[in-house]
């Protein structure tokens, strides 16, 4: 079967899909053949296979390192002085039991402040201050043999005494500071106070000592406090009655000089609020109360006088309810009454009658005298009740102006009174603050108390084997995992197709193994059964699926640098084709150092320069082979000017022509880099196979080849990876020995349960 004009190859689409081995997506776009995708596809942020291979792959670096931490924290952990702790366990609370009730002149804690509280009192215990009070209680730096007993080296015995005396207690400080432990027990008030040391006597003293110190520095602190509070009280108490001596002086003088006299003023009456008032001012009171008395009784008998002038006189309450005008009223109505019985027996003439009338007459006149009496009564009462309060009135008004006038010559007064009272007042109480500080000055109170004292421990607490070695595991696996990063990170050879895929974006088409040694190309290949010639099997089928009509009808083998196995692979590719009775024609596309001749076993006197240059045409120039349907086309005298007969169109011309003779034409090519030959070749033909050596190509040689054949718009369909080692590499849990190896040597029954 014969393909199409290679030239008409962009109307196809070339799209290299899923390899016969199922390395991957190609990379090339599905809307326009041979355009290359810009990136790689992203690798996911976080695959677990693939740290699982880098830790397969770098297991000798990563175990000697884990075993190398391990032997060093061992060795170190023996040769380490034994460290004793020794814990004193101390309970602080926020306030001590009083044992009066007044207050402290210490700050108290609230709830809200206990944290801060107990971070305090761990800070007091972690301080310098303290540290000095142990060494100077235990005399630990009193001499060297003290020094010495506590596991330090005494100092250098140079410069005066006390310069000796300062360095030994220098020595002895920091020891002291660096070996105590303040660990407080959660959701108590416990903390524990522990020290270490390599003597366990020396380490129960300190941490005694620490224990004991804190305590009494504490009634220290508040002894000196209270010690300051009664100094400081003492001062301002001489200050302030000084102030209050001042201050009654000068109110006592003002108040002679400007004659303000003020009643009611007393000790007593200072003391419940100095309630006092001017003479003036209380005559003002008492008449201006007077005053609305009198008012009130003018007003009254205002009231009756007028009820007597407008009513009847005999018609008034007062009247009415005279005893001696109702006793009258009685005898003239029996008189009446013993009048009107005899009227009817007597006539009025009678002299019995008569003297009835009289006495009647003289009754009315008693009456009328006594009504006149009162009504007369009544007028004198208003007229007295006007007078009194007009003669009141007079008085209030005339105290007005004394009492204004008085206020006015008050005001600095009342400024030395009142600065009088708020000093006395200050007085009073820093007086009884004093006598309260006085009798509590006595009684420490003390909220910290020792739980349980320090005891010699028996065993060390450090070193730590077991932690120490979990430490330097832990040191040396992750030592060698970073080296292993590292060199991971800084290898830049493409060592697997799965680095091929992810480091270039090409999609894998082949993965051709490593030769054993004295094992040659031509041996291998010939050996249809062997892993070298499966290799290439697979890459000829995964070529066949490369594009919707096959293998290209003309395909450029080439790489990035030499001896990468590009002619080896251009030969395979040829022979497999021939082998499934496909007509080949192997061009040896390197006019620069040609070598496929050797390998096909030709001359080479004339070929490719001779066709490109014109001067033979296409049937002088091909050569048979010993394997039938494939042709040869050697590389022929070196040109001078490889590159410009590429780019001619005899090169187009002839891959038209060679269409009618041959299935398919292979161009073993130059390499990319360093040339332009390779470019101008990947722009002619259908495909480019490009090769790539294990552990041999630099991923900045892979990507700049790939550059320069995306420059040229070449179709790239994947990628081959020769000289692979598969039983040094571990990929994806993938064997490739086992795929190219299975059925040389019959099935082999170890092996028959990976194929199932």
């Amino acid at each position: 079967m014969m393909l199409g004009d290679p030239s008409s190859a962009d109307d196809r689409n070339p799209r290299a899909g899923r390899a016969a081995g199922g390395f991957g997506d190609a990379v090339f776009d599905d809307d326009q053949a041979g355009v290359w995708a810009d990136e790689p596809q992203e690798a996911p942020a976080f695959d677990l296979a693939v740290y699982w291979r880098l830790a397969l792959k770098h297991r000798i670096l990563i175990l000697g390192c884990f075993l190398g931490a391990l032997a060093i924290g061992a060795a170190l952990t023996l040769l380490m002085t034994p460290i004793y702790t020794a814990t004193a366990t101390l309970q602080i609370d926020r306030e001590a039991a009083r044992v009066v009730t007044s207050e402290d002149v210490t700050p108290r804690e609230s709830m809200s402040q206990g944290e801060e509280f107990f971070q305090t009192q761990y800070g007091l215990l972690r301080s310098r201050s303290l540290a000095e009070r142990v060494v100077e209680s235990l005399g630990l730096a009193s001499s060297d043999q003290a020094l010495a007993a506590i596991g330090v080296e005494p100092p250098a015995r140079t410069g005066t005494a006390a310069a000796q005396a300062e360095r030994r207690r220098a020595v002895a400080l920091s020891v002291v500071q660096e070996g105590l432990g303040v660990t407080p027990v959660r959701g108590s008030r416990l903390v524990a106070v522990s020290f270490d040391n390599p003597d366990p006597v020396v380490a129960a003293r300190i941490a005694n000592a620490y224990a004991e110190n804190f305590i009494q520095s504490n009634l220290d602190r508040k002894y000196e406090s209270s010690a300051y509070a009664r100094e400081f009280l003492e001062e301002r108490i001489a200050q302030t009655k000084g102030r209050l001596e001042e201050a009654e002086r000068q109110l006592v003088a003002y108040a002679a000089n400007q004659q303000i006299i003020n009643v009611g003023e007393s000790d007593e009456g200072d003391a419940n609020g100095g309630a006092t008032q001017s003479l003036a001012s209380n005559n003002l009171v008492a008449l201006n109360s007077a005053l609305a008395s009198a008012r009130a009784a003018r007003v009254a008998a205002e009231e009756k006088w007028r009820s007597a002038r407008s009513n009847q006189l005999m018609t008034l309450p007062e009247v009415l309810q005279n005893p001696s005008i109702q006793r009258l009223t009685e005898q003239r109505a029996q008189l009446d009454s013993e009048y009107q019985q005899k009227l009817s027996v007597y006539q009025e003439d009678y002299p019995e009658m008569v003297r009835l009338r009289a006495q009647i007459n003289e009754v009315d006149g008693q009456i009328q005298s006594l009504a006149a009496n009162i009504r007369s009564s009544i007028q004198n009462q208003y007229v007295i009740a006007a007078n009194q309060e007009r003669s009141l009135q007079a008085q209030v008004n005339g105290l007005k102006g004394d009492v204004l006038d008085l206020r006015d010559r008050s005001i600095q007064y009342n400024i030395l009174q009142r600065e009088l009272d708020t000093t006395r007042t200050l007085y009073e109480s820093l007086l009884q603050r004093y006598k309260e500080i006085a009798v509590t000055g006595d009684v420490t109170a003390n909220n910290i108390s020792i739980v349980d004292s320090a005891r010699p421990p028996a065993s060390p607490s450090k070193p730590n084997m077991l932690i120490n070695l979990a430490l330097a595991a832990l040191f040396g696996l992750g030592l060698g995992i970073v080296a292993a990063l590292v060199l991971e990170a800084l290898d830049e050879t493409v060592a697997t197709p799965d680095d091929v895929e992810k480091k270039l974006g090409v999609p894998v088409l082949g993965v051709v193994p490593l030769l054993d040694k004295g094992q040659t190309t031509a041996a291998a290949l010939a050996d249809i059964r062997s892993g070298f010639s499966e290799a290439y099997y697979s890459l000829r089928t995964a070529l066949q699926f490369s594009t919707p009509d096959g293998a290209p009808a003309s395909l450029l083998v080439s790489s990035a640098r030499p001896a990468e196995g590009k002619s080896t692979t251009a030969y395979a590719v040829a022979l497999n084709l021939a082998r499934v009775g496909k007509r080949v024609l192997l061009i040896d596309g390197d006019l620069r150092n040609p070598s496929m001749h050797r390998v096909v076993g030709v001359e080479n006197e004339r070929g490719m320069s001779n066709l490109l240059s014109g001067s033979s045409d296409l049937q002088s120039v091909v050569q048979r082979t010993r394997q039938d349907n494939l042709f040869f086309i050697p590389c022929g005298p070196l040109p001078p000017n490889p590159a410009e007969l590429w780019g001619s169109d005899r090169l187009r011309q002839f891959l038209a022509e060679s269409r009618n003779s041959f299935d398919h034409v292979i161009v073993d090519g130059p390499p990319v880099l360093g040339f332009a030959d390779s470019p101008l070749l990947a722009a002619s033909v259908g495909g480019v196979l490009f090769v790539l050596e294990s552990r041999g190509t630099r991923r900045g040689q892979a990507r700049g080849a790939l550059r320069r054949l995306k420059v040229g718009r070449a179709r790239l369909l994947g990628a081959v990876l020769t000289k692979f080692n598969a039983k040094s590499t571990s990929y994806g849990g993938y064997d490739y020995a086992y795929d190219y190896a299975y059925g040389a040597e019959g099935e082999p029954q170890a092996k028959k349960g990976k194929k199932a």
